[in-house]
């Protein structure tokens, strides 16, 4: 695995995890972004690895926001986009993985870093986490992603009360609006995050992959593509080993050894 200066990279059992490690608040500049694109982009590669994890270094923060430094050297609506796509695109990158992506939220989650929690797959949150979209508070609104999958997570009545107030909420109410899968004791998310990461990656990556593929791709489609897409990608998985495989050791009552092919 290559060294990155603000992201730490380590592979257990078939699931890689990233660490944004940029003191005091793992806040967004522009060398972190790119060294977590870098990060995932190597590790969505390695064939080794199954499931991704992604969390905060600290107890202090997942990823407490932007650099408001950065955030006001922009000088021109140019600048701006270039910024907001390029964000865009990394965080599009995470949720079309094929790999199932899980958030570890450790602490405090603002902004860029709810942002981020929302592009992966699911979301594990420390109970001490608090979550929000406060960008109205600095004169703007969320630009990685945020207007548009936070309404898709909560409802757009819950999402636009929460981006247009600026509040911060706590793990569990996140988890009652349905932004959080569990909510776990403080110290314990990235042990329960790996132990739900290990349990995916048992599975066939090839049915991962599919199932991956038909809610993400489906849910942009109506009820009738996406059944039929769905039927596609079931189809797709007849004739490899993990599909024999998994009926086999069902009637022969014993643990299936898949091969991801």
């Amino acid at each position: 695995m290559a060294e990155y200066t603000n992201v730490k990279v380590v592979v257990e059992e078939r699931v890689a995890v990233l660490t944004i490690d940029h003191p005091p608040a793992n806040a967004f500049n522009k060398a972190t972004v790119l060294d977590l694109e870098a990060a995932f982009d190597e590790v969505a590669a390695n064939d080794q690895v199954k499931v991704i994890v992604i969390t905060g270094a600290g107890q202090f923060a997942f990823v407490a926001g932007a650099d408001i430094n950065e955030i006001a050297q922009i000088k021109t609506s140019e600048q701006a986009k270039e910024l907001l796509l390029k964000g865009q695109a990394i965080f599009n990158k995470i949720e079309a993985s094929p790999k199932p992506v899980l958030a570890a939220v450790n602490a405090v989650a603002l902004g860029g870093g709810l942002e981020l929690a929302m592009a992966c797959h699911m979301r594990i949150l420390s109970d001490r986490a608090r979550v929000g979209q406060p960008e109205t508070n600095l004169g703007v609104i969320p630009g990685w992603g945020g207007t548009q999958r936070l309404a898709r997570l909560v409802g757009p009545g819950k999402a636009l009360e929460l981006i247009l107030t600026g509040d911060i909420i706590n793990a569990q109410e996140a988890f009652r609006l349905g932004l959080a899968n569990k909510v776990v004791p403080a110290g314990q998310v990235l042990h329960e995050t790996m132990g739900l990461a290990k349990k995916i990656a048992s599975k066939s990556g090839l049915a991962t992959r599919a199932a991956l593929d038909a809610v993400i791709n489906g849910l942009k489609m109506p009820l009738a593509d996406g059944l039929l897409h769905e039927a596609d990608l079931f189809a797709s998985l007849v004739g490899s080993h993990d599909f024999v495989e998994g009926p086999a050791a069902f009637l022969e009552k014993r643990q299936p050894k898949f091969t991801d092919s």
